[in-house]
């Protein structure tokens, strides 16, 4: 009897023991993260031509990595495949323009803010927008499952032409081609736009959401997520922050939210 009682309890324990491990525990044990990143969203994320990646998000992968004492593996993702591959445990962070709302909260947990962001719609000084009543009839591209995409969807009029892409590439590809009038995007990428496509003449048209960049971290990884808030918290004293979205955005990160 005594021998069974004590089987089961070793059960027990090593079950309790499995359930321990955490995230968190993993990255410090193994010495390494896998952090999920946008290669087509510059100047948060692009790939060079040697396959290299670069950026705002990229650099903050590698600066938590840092902090860590841990190697990071970057992951490629694109927006509409970010949440599953944090969900499928196959990144254990999401540094990639990532927006919060409750849709997503129910989904992953957030750290805090690390860097400015809003969304709005851009196109040409000729294209006459001056209210979202005015984008019936036009066309606009849009990355599939972006913030920008469930925006458009609340404020879009009947008869507006929504061509969804599922990469920002070729959202934007389709926007500087000519194939649509209109892009929703965010104000970095446009900036991108409007400097290598003077031509086009792209301006701001109509303000879609403030959106302010936030870290996924899996539901339940509570040591992870507070280990990089406590990150976070430490680069925004010490003017880290500032200084990346000073290099990348030519802006401060200014006060971000928790």
């Amino acid at each position: 009897m005594q021998f069974v009682l004590g089987l089961a309890l070793s059960g027990l324990m090593a079950t309790g023991a499995v359930h321990a491990q955490s995230a968190l525990d993993t990255i410090l044990k193994n010495r390494k993260i896998a952090i999920a990143v946008p290669p087509d969203f510059p100047p948060y994320g692009s790939m060079d031509r040697d396959f290299k990646m670069h950026g705002l998000d990229i650099d903050m992968a590698n600066y938590i990595g840092a902090k860590l004492g841990v190697e990071v593996d970057l992951i490629p993702v694109t927006s509409a495949n970010r949440i599953p591959t944090l969900q499928k445990k196959k990144a254990a962070l999401v540094i990639a323009t990532l927006g919060k709302n409750p849709d997503r909260e129910k989904q992953i947990d957030f750290t805090a803010a690390y860097s400015p962001f809003y969304q709005a719609i851009f196109g040409a000084k000729t294209v006459n927008i001056r209210s979202f009543a005015d984008l019936s009839g036009k066309s606009i591209a849009v990355t599939r499952g972006s913030v920008e995409d469930q925006e458009l969807n609340k404020v879009a009029p009947s008869g507006t032409d929504i061509r969804r892409f599922d990469d920002n590439t070729r959202t934007v590809s389709a926007f500087v081609s000519g194939q649509v009038q209109l892009i929703a995007t965010g104000a970095s990428v446009a900036n991108t736009i409007m400097v290598g496509n003077p031509a086009l003449g792209t301006t701001y048209k109509l303000l879609l959401k403030e959106s302010p960049n936030y870290i996924g971290v899996a539901k339940g990884e509570d040591a992870l997520r507070q280990k990089v808030n406590a990150i976070i918290d430490e680069a925004k004293k010490s003017g880290e922050l500032d200084r990346l979205s000073m290099k990348w955005l030519e802006r401060p990160a200014g006060d971000l939210p928790q």
